[in-house]
């Protein structure tokens, strides 16, 4: 037995059988569903080492399935909660912490009602600054809360009258 032959002719048979494969299964890029929307986004079909095969960054990954999933409002929402000092400045920060976020109003806990009176003057201020930085938080407006003092009050909705002291006699 001969050792089988290297060269051109191996090349060509390949290339042979190559083309031969893809004329009776067809183009397999051309196949799939997915297939046919990345040509037709990209205009061509894909090709090794052509533009848009480079890998992309981690940030424009995570920013690409924050997105997809409706991650961002939250996120920024965060942000801002954690971004809190910088917004205000030091000073005002130390006397105010944000509560929460619920339909797009700020909850702000003042240590004294005269922060809490401050802080609704520059309400205006603040705002415009939250919107500017964080749009995707959906602030629309604020809160500001004076230090806790007791209450009879349960929930955000009560009936107004002397509370349970009526029932005693």
């Amino acid at each position: 037995m001969s050792p089988r032959p290297t060269g051109p002719k191996d090349d060509n048979e390949a290339q042979r059988v190559y083309l031969r494969f893809r004329k009776v299964f067809g183009d397999p890029s051309t196949r799939s569903r997915d297939a046919r929307r990345r040509i037709a986004r990209a205009g061509s079909p894909s090709q090794p080492f052509s533009s848009g095969r480079d890998p992309k960054g981690i940030a424009d990954v995570i920013l690409g399935v924050t997105t997809e999933l409706g991650w961002n409002s939250t996120l920024a929402q965060s942000d801002l909660m954690t971004a809190w000092p910088d917004m205000v400045g030091v000073e005002l920060a130390d006397h105010s912490v944000p509560v929460g976020i619920e339909d797009g109003t700020l909850t702000v806990q003042c240590d004294s009602t005269a922060w809490a009176t401050q802080l609704r003057l520059m309400r205006a201020q603040i705002t415009t600054s939250i919107m500017g930085t964080y749009p995707e938080a959906g602030i629309q407006s604020m809160r500001f809360l004076g230090p806790n003092a007791p209450t009879w009050k349960r929930g955000p909705r009560s009936v107004p009258g002397r509370g349970p002291r009526d029932t005693y006699g």
